[in-house]
């Protein structure tokens, strides 16, 4: 009886998910099966639409509703949380971008647009740090709420009358984080900041050095950008986007 069920289940799942290539259980109406399959797959649509409204206008009404039943129908979600559906689409998409020819800078759209999601429902905390800390002699602690982001594609601009042909010769570089007030906020940041913010993310630096490995990294004058990083550090501070520095620890000390 268990056996049997559990095959019944999995004819229903699979023709829900995929009806162009399972037929519907036997012995259920076809008019009942409809039903489900609009309800299930119109769920998913409207989930979907809702977090990605620049690829669904885009992308025009067929393209979107071609791609969400892909998803629907060749996806195995890692998670049963509605609101991690998202970052499963950009999975999907960023995975199967060749085999369903899609446009090229789909991807990289998909993902600016699952950043804000992703950050309003995080509950990463920050380690112990003191938010005073010598911005130059300690090591600068980056909120986990903050994202440095690069994208070949100019994200913040396409859209329904702006679709690129080819990727400019610039990226587009940003910074997302959510601040105190629990918003969301974008700002388009210069590369030098973006190299900042990823040493930040990575290397377990004093400020000192962060700014020095900067200064190697792009040949600029040292002096010229220790002045202009240590500004910038204060005011990512003042942003909560830096949150002050790591408390001193053992190996910290060693180093």
């Amino acid at each position: 009886m268990h056996d049997t069920l559990r095959e019944q289940q999995y004819v229903l799942a699979r023709h829900l998910r995929d009806p162009a290539r399972h037929p519907s259980p036997p012995g259920i109406e076809a008019r009942r099966m409809r039903v489900y399959r609009e309800l299930f797959q119109g769920s998913i649509d409207s989930l979907l639409g809702g977090g990605f409204p620049v690829i669904r206008q885009t992308l025009g009404a067929a393209a979107w509703t071609s791609l969400v039943q892909a998803f629907y129908a060749r996806h195995r979600s890692r998670t049963p949380l509605f609101t991690r559906i998202a970052g499963e689409f950009v999975d999907f998409i960023e995975t199967h971008a060749d085999d369903l020819q899609l446009p090229p800078w789909l991807p990289e759209l998909a993902h600016y647009e699952w950043v804000e999601q992703a950050l309003l429902i995080s509950d990463a905390q920050a380690p112990a740090h003191d938010p005073d800390g010598d911005l130059l002699d300690g090591r600068p602690l980056l909120s986990p709420l903050a994202m440095p982001l690069a994208y070949r594609w100019p994200v913040l601009e396409i859209g329904p009358t702006d679709i690129p042909k080819a990727p400019p010769p610039h990226v587009t570089t940003l910074l997302v984080h959510r601040d105190r007030d629990h918003q969301v906020r974008f700002a388009r940041i210069a590369p030098l900041a973006y190299h900042l913010l990823t040493s930040l993310q990575v290397n377990a630096y004093r400020g000192r050095e962060h700014l020095a490995a900067l200064s190697a990294q792009t040949g600029g004058d040292a002096d010229e950008l220790h002045t202009h990083g240590l500004s910038l550090l204060r005011q990512l501070r003042e942003q909560g986007v830096v949150l002050g520095t790591h408390l001193a620890t053992e190996s910290c000390d060693e180093r």
